[in-house]
């Protein structure tokens, strides 16, 4: 959030709108199909990031995080859930590489709003 702030994006943010509060992601779909990017970190199954690129029409990076509970491996469950998604447009960082998610939603950013 605060790099891409940094590298100068507008950064909505969304918090606990995972998959076992679905409605609370449905809620919020109207700003989720405004974005031209969306980075979603979660743990555990790492199921978010697919049931968001299922939903809208945009890049979604997803990012596994480390933290929470369960059985995780410290983030592996989720990355390896991640890797397998079979939303279209979904592309996956690193663990905790929220940087990494930032950056690149920059560089889509700076790429759809330059002109031919």
């Amino acid at each position: 959030m605060i790099t891409a702030r940094i590298m100068g994006n507008e950064v909505e943010t969304l918090f606990d709108v995972g998959v076992a509060g679905l409605h609370r992601l449905l809620a919020r779909k109207e700003l989720l199909f405004s974005a031209s990017v969306i980075i979603v970190v979660a743990g555990m199954e790492g199921a978010l990031p697919s049931v968001v690129g299922g939903l809208v029409d945009k890049p979604v990076i997803a990012v596994p995080t480390s933290v929470g509970y369960g059985a995780s491996f410290g983030g592996v469950a989720a990355l390896l859930g991640m890797l397998n998604s079979c939303a279209a447009g979904v592309t996956v960082v690193n663990i905790d590489n929220g940087f990494g998610a930032a950056y690149a939603a920059s560089l889509i950013n700076r790429e759809s709003s330059s002109t031919i």
